[in-house]
């Protein structure tokens, strides 16, 4: 009966843990979808946003920044990963303030004490690695890979006069291909610039 009853005690406060740790999950994902839906409602402006590097590089090109869709449901599908970004990024500080209060019971004060400069830092580093991702990285690379266009001229005629004018291979990007690119480029950086506070954590 004793052996019984001890495995009984037990097992209430992990029950108690899991119960806590479905209900900070919970908030965590309605918060997410909230903002995730905020978004939606702004999700063209956010892309325009979002499109500023390479508008700025084609526009020192003499091109124009012009994004197609290739596919009908593209439009559609740019706007929920920009939702999803969205969402995530407005949901971030609760979503973690959630994790903390579930973490924090179970820690010593000195380690609470400890745990801070972290919780600080964190999206502090995400806000630079985004930041610097997004106005030096992406600018760079798409100065780079849109020097591989080649511009042929037009009404040129090849020696001999018969033949056509030479080929011309010219950017004209999908918006979810760009949008999927940029995206990765601000991940990686932001995962890039939180090893600090993962290391001297």
């Amino acid at each position: 009966m004793t052996a019984s009853k001890d495995i009984e005690d037990s097992s209430a406060p992990l029950i108690e843990h899991l119960a806590e740790l479905r209900t900070r999950l919970i908030h965590s994902v309605v918060a997410f979808i909230i903002g995730m839906v905020i978004c939606f409602t702004v999700a063209t402006p956010i892309f325009n946003f979002l499109t500023e590097p390479l508008c700025t590089v084609l526009a020192e090109r003499g091109q124009d920044c012009d994004l197609i869709f290739i596919s009908p449901q593209e439009g559609f599908f740019v706007a929920i990963k920009v939702s999803l970004l969205g969402g995530f990024i407005l949901a971030f500080p609760y979503i973690a303030n959630q994790m903390w209060r579930f973490v924090a019971p179970g820690l010593y004060k000195s380690e609470k004490g400890a745990f801070l400069p972290f919780l600080v830092a964190s999206p502090f580093m995400f806000i630079l690695g985004a930041s610097f991702a997004f106005y030096v990285v992406t600018p760079l690379a798409y100065d780079f890979f849109l020097g591989f266009q080649q511009f042929g001229g037009a009404g040129e005629a090849v020696e001999g006069g018969t033949g056509a004018a030479p080929l011309s291979v010219v950017f004209q990007g999908s918006a979810q291909e760009y949008l999927n690119l940029t995206i990765k480029f601000i991940v990686a950086f932001w995962l890039y610039f939180q090893l600090p506070v993962l290391l001297t954590l």
